[in-house]
């Protein structure tokens, strides 16, 4: 069974919104409430039950409990709670969209990216009208995983940081909030939308500048010749997104009224700071 947060209310628009205790579910709780309408009334069905492991930031454990095929049963659970509603938007991953050759996908990614674009064809094949926002890897205030990261960069932890050349989209959840809704009062059905940052950036990059914020000037990466040790630790998944390239694939625009209010993960991370001090 599919459980929601039923009558958010952003503007007149009802969104029922899935995975309710989710990060990003409680981004959206924020966005409640906010002046304006973001397009026609009516009830729209948000499906993020995919989104807690969108995220480079619980070392790919989260990909051992949501397994691909789980995917494509939050689609289906979604397109059935849709039923009878307006429209549906279907939160995406960005890391899906990067065409085929465009860069190489080690063999765990590809299995997740093939889940995420068959889930997005189901929804998109449905009765409802229906549009897909793919997201970038999401952070936030809410991220229990940030926070067991300020806890280790404290005490001086290594990380597995990746390449430092190697560029991804993050997305700050509260931006990712904002885009849905977009999305939810655009309704473009059939479309596939984009959402990120401004500024693509390595994993080393962010949690170099994060582990710095927190009071650790000198983070430490795992060497690579390490990894026969970290297995136990750092899920192969983690490994393999933190080398591949998320980026926008041309041809997938931003959902219309969309504009990230923290343009870049200097931004975003200093909001999140900002708001664990009040």
């Amino acid at each position: 069974m599919l459980h929601t947060i039923s009558k958010i209310l952003v503007g007149e628009v009802e969104l029922d919104v899935t995975s309710p205790r989710s990060e990003l579910a409680l981004a959206l709780k924020r966005a409640e409430g906010r002046d304006g309408s973001p397009g026609p009334t009516g009830r729209v069905v948000l499906s993020i039950a995919s989104q807690p492991p969108n995220s480079l930031l619980h070392d790919g454990y989260r990909w051992r409990k949501y397994q691909p095929a789980r995917l494509l049963d939050d689609a289906r659970a979604a397109v059935r709670q849709a039923d009878g509603a307006d429209f549906l938007v279907h939160a995406s991953y960005l890391f899906a969209g990067v065409p085929p050759g465009e860069a190489a996908m080690g063999d765990r990614l590809r299995v997740i990216a093939d889940a995420a674009l068959e889930a997005e064809s189901l929804v998109l094949a449905g009765t409802v009208p229906a549009c897909v926002v793919r997201l970038g890897y999401l952070y936030g205030p809410d991220s229990r995983d940030l926070r067991l990261y300020r806890r280790a960069f404290r005490i001086g932890r290594l990380y597995w940081a990746g390449p430092g050349d190697v560029l991804q989209h993050h997305l700050h959840a509260d931006d990712a909030a904002t885009a849905l809704i977009a999305a939810a009062g655009q309704r473009s059905a059939g479309t596939i939308f984009a959402a990120a940052d401004d500024t693509p950036a390595s994993f080393a990059a962010v949690m170099d500048h994060f582990a710095r914020m927190v009071g650790n000037p000198l983070p430490l990466h795992l060497p690579r010749f390490s990894r026969p040790l970290t297995r136990p630790f750092i899920a192969e998944e983690h490994v393999q997104m933190v080398a591949f390239p998320s980026a926008l694939a041309a041809g997938e625009p931003r959902p219309r009224n969309f504009e990230p209010a923290l343009p870049d993960y200097r931004a975003g991370l200093r909001q999140v700071v900002n708001s664990w001090k009040q």
